[in-house]
């Protein structure tokens, strides 16, 4: 088990400490590698979440479904694709700023709180699709801050929305999250995992059913790569303010 590693326990102990100095020290990389390392190497899986008294759970699997992936085994992904962005940390600092990145958390949170999708999973995918730009439509028809095509969004539009077109719905902020959330809590549901959830919203389900899984095409395993670990960076950063202990499962 998990807990029962010398590495779990010696990151259980520092996690220990850090609850007497209000400060989680699980977040720091040195405490990661510990946890990575009892489940089973620095590329396994670590799922986790921060239950109602500020205790942050982990584990090297989803024990229940309060549990979300925040560490994933990307190293078979290979390369990010040439012309993607570098990585997380030019982003992050972005964000901090840009108000464009600040106009739009009252309706991440809404759509997370509506759908069940972590709103740093949802910040995460809206980053790297669009770079937060509401008007964004790209070359393949693809609308919006979550860069939504027209019959996705109507797929995944309700009754209400779909009484405007799509291409034109799909530039409303609020209603793009919204369509986004609903889609990616769909995805994540039958694929039982986000990696394949993102791998499917990239490169279309058909893709990943024909390849039985993450897809072998770099452009799709660059963007599924870039998208957790913008959404565990910010993962940690949102925990960081709100745990104030640690349980490892």
């Amino acid at each position: 088990m998990f807990g029962r590693s010398r590495a779990a326990a010696a990151a259980y102990d520092a996690a220990t400490v850090s609850r007497n100095r209000r400060f989680p020290v699980y977040l720091r990389p040195v405490v990661l590698a510990a946890l990575l390392a009892g489940a089973g190497g620095a590329h396994a899986e670590l799922w986790g979440f921060v239950d109602a008294y500020g205790v942050a759970h982990f584990a090297p699997r989803a024990v229940d479904a309060r549990y979300r992936l925040v560490h994933a085994d990307l190293a078979a992904s290979g390369p990010r694709v040439p012309g993607k962005r570098d990585g997380a940390d030019a982003l992050l600092t972005w964000m901090e700023i840009a108000p464009e990145a600040k106009a739009i958390v009252p309706w991440v949170r809404e759509a997370a709180r509506t759908h069940g999708v972590d709103a740093e999973l949802l910040t995460a995918v809206i980053a790297v699709e669009s770079g937060f730009r509401r008007e964004a439509v790209s070359s393949r028809g693809a609308i919006g801050l979550m860069q939504i095509t027209a019959d996705t969004g109507d797929r995944y539009g309700t009754a209400a929305e779909r009484r405007r077109p799509a291409a034109e719905r799909l530039l409303d902020a609020r209603t793009n999250i919204l369509t986004g959330a609903r889609m990616l809590a769909d995805l994540t549901r039958r694929y039982g995992h986000i990696e394949l959830a993102l791998a499917a919203w990239n490169a279309g389900e058909g893709t990943v059913r024909r390849h039985g899984g993450l897809p072998r095409l770099a452009e799709t395993r660059a963007h599924v790569h870039l998208v957790l670990e913008l959404y565990w960076a910010l993962l940690q950063r949102s925990q960081s303010q709100r745990a104030t202990s640690l349980a490892l499962g």
